[in-house]
């Protein structure tokens, strides 16, 4: 299973984590866990080119996180929350067998 965690202080976004395989099918035959990793990279790399956003990033095999350097932008913002929405639905789609996604306040 894919375990997301988002952590947002006073409303704002801070940090994501990543971690897990769905296991909804074998490596390279996955839909769950290519449309989670598309939506994920894909706002990584918008951030660092339509954002004014300092992230720091790590990934590694089943692990992806990173963490605003400083208080998140409007557009920062709009792209997480499109994001937990994607990933949102995706768990909801499949009764959060192969994905859950946990938004805490911190």
């Amino acid at each position: 299973m894919i375990k997301i965690t988002v952590k947002k202080r006073n409303g704002s976004y801070i940090s994501f984590v990543s971690s897990g395989h769905a296991g909804f099918a074998q490596e390279g035959y996955d839909i769950v866990c290519a449309a989670v990793s598309a939506l994920i990279i894909n706002t990584v790399n918008s951030i660092e080119k339509f954002t004014e956003d300092s992230i720091e990033a790590e990934e590694k095999d089943g692990y992806v996180s990173f963490r605003f350097m400083k208080p998140v932008t409007e557009k920062g913002t709009l792209l997480m929350d499109s994001l937990v929405l994607g990933l949102t639905d995706i768990s909801n789609s499949y009764k959060n067998r192969y994905l859950t996604v946990k938004v805490k306040e911190v």
